[in-house]
């Protein structure tokens, strides 16, 4: 009888889980990363894994007899057959060589024969291989794609196989069992005599260290191959994990080849004695409890960016906790239980000490959320670009959208290249160097027009570098031209550069200067040596300051002038500070301390340009020279239109009260160049965050809620996507929503329809 109720919870169990999983998929949004009952054994896109499951209930009760009667028909992949075969199964070992049903099997590693009932008592070991059971012929050709049916369905044993499927199996026994390609069925089956063998012989000398080891080996070599489906990849990860706390003598020193995975029993055997110890819980105890809690889902960026993640959480859990975190125990016991994948493989329940577990605890995981979520924040430019197709973590655009802790000349080849070129460019050309040249180091496409997007390219590479640009609109300014010249200077501005009243009075003044120096298209050493003077001598700049000023003054002398808008605002200005513009435009010219006619016909034309009156700038370089306390000489030339008047430096010093004058009524004219950034229209106009594209492909897919991955493939390829890189787009479009995925890929395509609504509302 106890058997029989057993049987019937089991299949009742069955039933429900084939019932339901069609029409629901276990929800993933609020869990952490539970895979659906519908994905954990499922084959490939060319295999369906529904199984044909028909209940039929039938209840007849009468006054003699109380009991209710029902008949269950079911179809467990294909029912398997009675074997003639009554040799009692054996394990295989690694190196025994064998010969199956026409295949030659050079190496052991599973159980072989026909007798031998699951570990759970109901039913034929499902990974065990019987030679009496009948299969189909080798294959003639080697690349023949492998054969799969309705057979391979959940939780698949080879005493159900079909013919053909066996056949497959044995076929991939016999190569190197390292098809990538291969239904995952096939591996699960394969993969459920390793839990037999280890749980089996958790606690006897059955196995020996070195098998032990070997099948360790195996284990962690199939998760690597077949890592992609994420169902394997989780129960695999698990089993190694197990093993490791079945022998921690002897594979204490691998654990770190064990892939992450969720609720990890190592991780809560670690946490509960690090909390026992009265320890601090450090960086990397705490990030593992952030993967391990059902509290908290790692996004997109963190899972994409592994690596990049675990380095930015460890600097700034430092920055807000130093050495780590005090926690107390609690009161809750330790259970540790691991679930088989194998359905012949009742769970293990581990005996552990007297330990808490910590790992329930909410308060210390609000204390981490926020620090992982600041992380999230900081690396989602990175992501999106990492999720693009054809796109590379050693691409200089990704780089520079990489927190600045995570990339520097020592550990990026490519901004060290960048580096030597710029301080080429700074040593053998003064730094100057065209934009197109700069750009041609990010290996992007060149932009039409420098906006707000591209600038920040331009600065963020040059800063990973060490290196400053001019002009840098955020100090100079100033804006950056496709079709012009870009300035290089080292040391770069720095994190905390902030210019002083001193820096942007004199930047503005330098843009006065290089106007009158470049206005007939030639700039003069001298002109050049005394606009550097204006720098040089001001004792109120730091040095870094007048180190970008420099580079900003030779971009400023390489650049046309633009003085677009400026006759309008200068047309607006008072009497007085007309007045006092033209004072400073001549103190300038009169810098080097004389002037000639040459550069009298200069400051007409500057004049002109400014909507001054250009007849009156002898007069004005009169009236200034004479209100000079000092004396000025004028020399007589034989050429009589010549004039040269000598100017003592007093002529440049500014009185303190017109320093705050002169630079409000600089701003007032010098704004930022007038010049709006140029929209660069996508042909794909967005649609709440989504391209039409994606958008078109996601409304398609919320028609049904499973779909062939070839069935998406092609909806792709008609909207021009990658199915990958469209699946990516659409999940991280889910996540800035409602901070979850709304698709599943594995090997079929999920529509989680939970979230959709989420998404609805």
């Amino acid at each position: 009888m106890e058997y029989f109720l057993g049987a019937i919870a089991i299949y009742i169990g069955y039933l429900w889980i084939s019932g339901t999983s069609k029409s629901n998929t276990v929800n993933k949004s609020k869990t952490k990363n539970a895979p659906s009952q519908t994905s954990r054994h499922r084959t490939s896109s060319s295999a369906s894994s529904s199984v044909n499951t028909s209940s039929v209930s039938s209840f007849d009760s009468s006054d003699d007899d109380e009991f209710a009667t029902f008949t269950i028909e079911t179809n467990f992949g294909y029912e398997s057959e009675k074997s003639s075969n009554k040799q009692k199964g054996r394990w295989v070992g690694e190196t025994e060589q064998l010969t199956i049903n026409g295949r030659k099997l050079k190496r052991g590693l599973f159980y072989f024969g026909g007798v031998m009932e699951s570990l759970s008592g109901y039913g034929i070991e499902p990974s065990l291989v019987d030679e009496k059971r009948p299969v189909s012929k080798p294959p003639l050709n080697e690349n023949a794609e492998t054969h799969s049916d309705d057979s391979l369905g959940y939780w698949p044993s080879y005493a159900s196989l079909s013919q053909g499927c066996r056949g497959a199996y044995l076929d991939w026994l016999a190569s190197e069992r390292s098809n990538p390609n291969i239904p995952i069925g096939y591996v699960f089956i394969y993969f459920y005599g390793f839990e037999r063998r280890i749980i089996e012989n958790k606690a006897t000398s059955d196995v020996s260290d070195p098998e032990f080891i070997a099948v360790f080996d195996e284990v962690l070599r199939l998760n690597k191959v077949f890592s992609a489906n994420r169902s394997f990849n989780r129960y695999s990860s698990d089993f190694l994990e197990l093993m490791t706390l079945f022998r921690p003598s002897l594979l204490e020193y691998r654990m770190d080849e064990i892939p992450d995975t969720n609720n990890a029993l190592s991780f809560k055997i670690k946490l509960a004695n690090t909390v026992v110890n009265d320890q601090i819980v450090g960086v990397k105890l705490a990030l593992a409890w952030l993967k391990n809690t059902f509290e908290y889902s790692l996004k997109m960026p963190a899972r994409r960016c592994e690596e990049e993640f675990r380095t930015l959480f460890e600097i700034r859990f430092s920055q807000k906790f130093g050495e780590g975190i005090s926690v107390k125990p609690n009161k809750t016991k330790l259970r540790l239980l691991y679930n088989a994948a194998s359905n012949g493989i009742h769970g293990v329940d581990l005996a552990v000490e007297e330990l808490p577990d910590p790992s329930i605890l909410k308060g210390p995981i609000k204390k981490l959320i926020p620090i992982a979520e600041a992380c999230t924040e900081e690396l989602a430019s990175y992501s999106r670009y990492l999720g693009k197709a054809d796109t590379s973590k050693n691409d200089i655009a990704a780089l520079m959208l990489l927190p600045k802790e995570l990339v520097n000349e020592s550990n990026s080849p490519v901004i060290g290249e960048f580096k030597k070129w710029a301080e080429q460019v700074i040593e053998k050309q003064d730094g100057l160097t065209t934009v197109k040249e700069f750009w041609s180091h990010t290996g992007m496409p060149f932009p039409k027009a420098i906006n707000k997007k591209e600038h920040e390219l331009l600065t963020n590479l040059a800063t990973k570098a060490n290196i400053g640009i001019a002009p840098d609109q955020r100090f100079h300014q100033a804006k950056v031209k496709a079709d012009g010249n870009i300035v290089l200077f080292t040391p770069a501005h720095g994190e905390f550069f902030e210019p002083s009243h001193a820096f942007n009075q004199v930047s503005l003044a330098m843009r006065l200067g290089a106007m009158v120096a470049t206005i007939d298209g030639y700039v003069d050493q001298e002109e050049k040596l005394v606009l550097q003077r204006l720098v040089d001598q001001d004792e109120n700049m730091s040095p870094s300051e007048k180190n970008s000023l420099k580079a900003y003054l030779i971009w400023r002398l390489n650049s046309p002038a633009n003085t677009a808008g400026l006759k309008a605002r200068i047309e607006k200005l008072k009497t007085n500070e007309i007045e006092f513009l033209k004072k400073f435009m001549i103190s300038i010219a009169l810098a080097d301390g004389k002037v000639d006619s040459s550069e009298i016909k200069q400051i007409e034309k500057l004049y002109t340009s400014l909507g001054l009156d250009s007849s009156l700038v002898t007069s004005d370089i009169h009236h200034l020279t004479s209100s000079n306390s000092r004396t000025i000489t004028r020399s007589e030339s034989t050429d009589t239109s010549a004039n040269t008047f000598k100017l003592d430096e007093g002529i440049l010093a500014m009185h303190e009260s017109e320093t705050s004058d002169a630079k409000t009524m600089l701003e007032n004219i010098f704004a930022v160049d007038d010049e709006p950034e140029i929209e660069v229209i996508s042909e794909q106009a967005e649609s709440d965050g989504l391209d039409h594209a994606h958008k078109e492909l996601f409304d398609t897919l919320l028609s049904k809620e499973t779909w062939s991955r070839n069935e998406v493939n092609e909806f792709c390829g008609k909207l021009s996507l990658m199915v990958d890189g469209a699946i990516e787009t659409i999940n991280d479009w889910a996540y800035e929503k409602v901070d979850a995925p709304v698709l599943d890929d594995d090997g079929d395509i999920y529509v989680d329809l939970e979230i959709v609504e989420e998404l609805k509302g």
